[in-house]
């Protein structure tokens, strides 16, 4: 099956906000497997972000290897995004559909003026 990445592209207006600390995913957390890049290898983090546009405001989990995570990350402050993606998926379990929208990121960058 064929996997979609749309590139996410942000305004002028866009801001985004940390809204956790990073969190580290696993692919098997009783086996203490962690989840890997598949390009760097390098272990990935699910940071919530706030995004805000004009009176609109959402949630998005991003996923980001630990290689992009800039020092003083924490809740609150101002970050840009690296080549944020979005990935469509759909599952089909039990005769039930559900989907969604997965985020990932090559890296976060801490402040406002970042690109």
């Amino acid at each position: 099956m064929a996997r979609t990445s749309i590139r996410v592209g942000l305004t002028d207006e866009t801001q985004l906000m940390a809204g956790s600390l990073p969190v580290a995913k696993w692919t098997d957390q009783e086996k203490g497997e962690r989840a890997l890049d598949r390009d760097t290898n390098s272990p990935l983090y699910t940071v919530m972000i706030f995004l805000m546009e004009g009176e609109r405001a959402e949630a998005l989990k991003v996923t980001v290897p630990q290689t992009g995570l800039p020092d003083g990350l924490k809740p609150g402050v101002p970050v840009q995004t690296v080549d944020l993606m979005a990935n469509p998926w759909a599952n089909l379990f039990n005769g039930q559909v559900s989907s969604g929208v997965a985020y990932r990121a090559k890296a976060l960058v801490v402040g406002e003026s970042a690109q």
